[in-house]
């Protein structure tokens, strides 16, 4: 009886001894079990208490490399269920871990390595301890060919939110990306030297060159300009999106990650030779590559051009444009009129190949000459007179009469008429020839200057009025200055209220010069005795004032005074007479 006493006691002491060690085991701790067995679906964790806790094998990322004996974190959950069992997760236990893993560990900004576990929406669930969300914005899909083939790998990330109110992170992956190509750039940058050769993949075509992808991520721009030394008008002429060519490294911004790429320059330069191939006054052929309103480009070869300027086109026809005479892909002859070699440029002329009608045109007119010719063009300077083809001389508007105030020369001729001229000046260098239509008549100033001396009072016509002064015809083709200062006006008056074109009108001679071929005329300063007042002076038709016609003849109607003319000071006045009288002569003739 005695042995079974003993034997009771230290049952029970042993009972308490278990009974207080799982008693210290709580629900919501973390614990360190023991695999006892690997079921199908399930794993048998012991964990130091009354019964054994089951952990499903989906909450295990790696199951196959677990064994019996391993030891493995469990949360608990519950001691007891409905089936008396302990209730534990892994799952749980992994993420509490996790999470206070990262809050001791790492903060926002800080990268770290994660699995991708699955997409759901808006992204993607990432494994790094605990699960991460992944936004599908900050995924970088495109490097690894769309998101099906970012589930299931590992990654490197940057975490961008930790949430501890929440519990949960955002991480990117976009930054890992982008930072990895930069260093992979910057390394290819490194490499790089102006005048490398190397080899792309042209990735894009647009209207002023081509992108080229040379390796790294790098993208270098090829210029339309630096495709060929000939004209393109697109770059598909040379390439296109796909092809995989070589070009040179012009150069490049480290900085900005920028490479400007050449293809041309592969190629030798065909001008740096040009000098050899072409000379000056020699005769060359190509093909119309380019028409514009000042001229036609000839390709006379790949990369050399040259332009042939309207202007070279004929001695004897005029074109208003180019495509008048030429088209695309005319093939033609022409002369080298000037090469430039530094700027690349080629002048050809087409005329040079035919005679010049201006060679030896000083033996065929002689001043003095008669001449004969149609009116080709009619400018406010004078009409230009075609003498034989390809030859034109120029009657300046100052040369069409002798006496007649001409302010174009289509008062006097016409386009496309036939005229008569005396040649006045021959100068073949510079292709002019001078011409004078009032010439065909003799001078008639030298009978004028009798006939109108100083002093003398006649009758004329008001012809024109200006700011300065009014002409006066005296006789036909005949004019005289009448000089706003040779006016008797009353500071209230103007010359536009008492006079207008038409009135007849007594006037004085004052000045004349047969040599400049002016008359200055006056209404002041007559005789009394021989004059006739100022009222008197327009013999006709005296403009009327309105008012006093109106108030004779009874109407009702108001009339509004002009205003009064502004008081001229002396520094406002207009120059004397003399000194505005114009030149009836312009321009020198042969201009």
């Amino acid at each position: 009886m005695m042995v079974d006493k003993e034997k009771s006691t230290k049952n029970a002491d042993l009972a308490g001894l278990y009974e207080q060690s799982i008693s210290d085991i709580k629900e919501g701790e973390i614990l360190r079990g023991i695999i006892i067995q690997i079921g199908d679906k399930d794993i048998l964790v012991d964990i130091g208490y009354k019964s054994e806790g089951l952990i499903h094998k989906s909450e295990v990322s790696d199951p196959g490399e677990l064994k019996v004996g391993d030891k493995i974190d469990v949360f608990l959950e519950s001691k007891e269920n409905d089936h008396g069992m302990v209730v534990v997760s892994h799952e749980k236990a992994r993420k509490f871990r996790g999470w206070q893993d990262i809050v001791d560990n790492y903060k926002e900004g800080d990268g770290i390595s994660g699995k991708i576990a699955r997409k759901v929406r808006g992204g993607f669930m990432v494994d790094v301890g605990l699960e991460a969300f992944l936004p599908a914005s900050l995924a970088s899909m495109q490097d690894v060919g769309g998101a099906d083939n970012l589930v299931g790998n590992r990654y490197k990330f940057k975490i961008v939110k930790i949430n501890v109110a929440r519990k949960n992170i955002v991480v990117s992956r976009k930054e890992i990306v982008e930072e990895k190509k930069r260093e992979e750039k910057q390394a290819i940058l490194e490499s790089l030297n102006k005048g490398d050769i190397v080899k792309g993949v042209v990735r894009n075509i647009t209207d002023f060159g081509a992108f080229i992808d040379i390796g790294g991520g790098i993208t270098g721009l090829l210029h339309i300009t630096d495709m060929s030394w000939g004209r393109i008008n697109k770059p598909t002429e040379v390439m296109n999106v796909g092809d995989e060519v070589e070009i040179k490294i012009l150069d490049f911004d480290k900085k900005n990650m920028k490479v400007s790429l050449g293809f041309k320059q592969k190629m030798q330069n065909p001008w740096e030779d040009i000098d050899e191939k072409y000379q000056e006054a020699g005769v060359v052929s190509g093909k119309v590559v380019n028409i514009m309103p000042y001229g036609v480009f000839l390709e006379l070869e790949k990369g050399i051009e040259g332009l042939i300027h309207i202007s070279e086109f004929s001695w004897t026809k005029k074109f208003n444009h180019p495509s008048e005479r030429f088209s695309i892909g005319d093939e033609v002859q022409a002369m080298v009129l000037k090469l430039d070699k530094g700027s690349q440029k080629l002048s050809l002329g087409l005329k040079q190949l035919e005679d010049d009608p201006w060679q030896g045109v000083e033996n065929r007119f002689h001043v003095g000459d008669k001449v004969k010719g149609m009116v080709n063009t009619l400018t406010d300077y004078g009409a230009f007179v075609e003498l034989e083809p390809g030859v034109e001389g120029l009657v300046h508007v100052s040369d069409l009469s002798w006496t007649k105030r001409v302010n174009h020369p289509k008062e006097l001729i016409e386009k496309d008429s036939a005229i008569e001229a005396v040649i006045l000046n021959v100068d073949e260098q510079n292709r002019r020839i001078a011409l004078g239509v009032k010439q065909l008549g003799t001078d008639p100033w030298d009978d004028i200057t009798k006939r109108y001396e100083s002093g003398t009072i006649c009758d004329g016509t008001v012809m024109n009025i200006t700011n300065f002064g009014m002409f006066v015809e005296l006789e036909k083709d005949l004019e005289g200055l009448l000089h706003v200062s040779e006016m008797s006006l009353d500071p209230s008056q103007r010359m536009e209220e008492l006079y207008k074109p038409g009135d007849e009108i007594k006037v004085k001679v004052i000045h004349i010069d047969g040599v400049q071929k002016k008359i200055a005329l006056s209404v002041k300063d007559f005789d009394e005795k021989k004059a006739p007042e100022k009222s008197a002076l327009v013999a006709k038709e005296k403009p009327v004032d309105s008012e006093t016609t109106a108030k004779s003849e009874g109407t009702e109607d108001s009339v509004e005074e002009a205003p009064p003319a502004k008081e001229t000071t002396p520094a406002e006045k207009t120059p004397p007479a003399e000194e505005a009288i114009p030149a009836e002569g312009g321009e020198d003739a042969d201009k």
